[in-house]
């Protein structure tokens, strides 16, 4: 018995779909091949940035860094640099999408270790620089990976150290989900820079970017081989739906001209954040931009709210 056209027509849509959810998963999460040449940069600003990364990361190397290992939430081998201080304060920096610890943050490595004196920890999260993997997690299966990195700090140098997050784009997606995870009193406070309000949410802008239009039936279906071949869901990382379970002090920073990450998603997040709070929006700024844009006030802004909640607790502490 022949199969009717409406049958063969269903059936061809349905494998067209299905492609299209596996193309638009394997685009947005699967590791890139590293023996594929890359296109050269041609943008000077994004040039200029990659020149001044090699020196911050050659900084940062010169200091001889640990190099440590951890197992993630599903048993792949995690790896970070961590440069001690004679402190009770760490903090742990959580690089984007598609970059690492060194190249996202070793710019920052002498403001936190030698001005601040802090002990400084940069993960490189699953699927991405050293770690193993090879799916980026879009910060769900990686705010979890964190928390074993602070768990390792406690055992590693006792319950009376302190700990904050600072995480860019989606290490900052990530490290606000942490916070949304009742992580342990260690935590103190988080510093968000640039992130998304959800996976789901910066891929159907990422996707209008390219096509022109929102498809949210192809980020759905992204979803679905995401959840097959990586092991979770792009909804599983929902930073503003979970804002209302938030634990610690939230710094909020974002360029006033990202596109990538639209500026508003800084807004909205802030304004649904129900801990204490402050902000930084940076003016003619684009994405993941802020400290090279407004290097001194960046830190300034970092200081202040460190000194606000955290050096105020110690007093009190102490008084």
């Amino acid at each position: 018995m022949k199969k009717s056209t409406p049958f063969k027509v269903a059936m061809g849509v349905t494998g067209v779909a299905a492609l299209t959810g596996y193309l638009a998963c394997e685009l947005a999460i699967k590791r890139p091949d590293p023996n594929k040449p890359k296109k050269p940069e041609t943008r000077e600003v994004y040039k200029k940035r990659a020149e001044i990364r090699k020196i911050n990361n050659q900084y940062l190397y010169d200091h001889n860094p640990e190099d440590l290992s951890l197992q993630s939430v599903d048993g792949l081998t995690m790896k970070a640099w961590f440069v001690p201080a004679d402190s009770k304060r760490f903090v742990i920096c959580v690089h984007g999408y598609r970059c690492n610890g060194p190249d996202e943050f070793s710019h920052m490595f002498p403001f936190y270790h030698e001005t601040m004196g802090y002990n400084y920890l940069l993960p490189d999260l699953t699927g991405h620089g050293r770690s193993e993997g090879d799916y980026a997690c879009f910060g769900s299966k990686d705010a979890k990976n964190i928390l074993l990195w602070v768990d390792y700090l406690i055992n590693r140098f006792g319950e009376g150290i302190e700990i904050i997050l600072h995480g860019i784009s989606m290490g900052a997606a990530t490290v606000m989900n942490c916070n949304e995870m009742s992580p342990p009193d260690q935590v103190k406070l988080i510093i968000e820079d640039c992130g998304f309000i959800s996976a789901v949410d910066v891929m159907n802008n990422t996707l209008k970017g390219m096509i022109g239009f929102k498809c949210k039936p192809i980020v759905y279906l992204g979803s679905i081989f995401s959840k097959i071949n990586a092991g979770y869901f792009f909804s599983e990382s929902n930073s503003l739906k979970n804002m209302d379970k938030a634990k610690n002090p939230i710094l909020f920073i974002h360029g006033e001209e990202d596109t990538f990450v639209p500026f508003k998603y800084g807004k909205m997040l802030y304004d649904a954040c129900p801990v204490e709070k402050d902000f930084m929006w940076v003016p003619n700024t684009v994405h993941a931009f802020s400290y090279y844009n407004a290097k001194e006030e960046y830190e300034q802004k970092v200081k202040d709210f460190i000194r606000k909640h955290m050096d105020k607790e110690a007093e009190t502490v102490t008084a």
